[in-house]
């Protein structure tokens, strides 16, 4: 239902462009035909892509130590200098 309705919203924007109520018929059918073919090898894709992402960036934390903001290491204090202050 939703993909009639985009399909019809699509056909009549491009009629109004080309003035011809037939063509923006047909594309807006053909819109709707190729989203319900196309997207969904291409939503699986996105989702598995998105899969592998948030696995690649568990893994790295996990490999990575963490250190609490209390036990990070710390440079060595620098020893106050020689020169007088003006």
């Amino acid at each position: 239902m939703f993909g009639k309705i985009i399909g019809a919203i699509v056909g009549e924007k491009l009629a109004a462009r080309s003035g011809n109520r037939v063509t923006g018929a047909l594309i807006g059918a053909g819109v709707v035909t190729v989203a319900k073919r196309g997207l969904g090898p291409l939503g699986a894709a996105l989702v598995a892509g998105y899969g592998m992402k948030k696995l690649l960036e568990w893994r790295r934390t996990r490999r990575a130590p963490a250190y609490p903001s209390d036990d990070a290491p710390v440079s060595p204090p620098t020893p106050p200098s020689s020169e007088p202050s003006k």
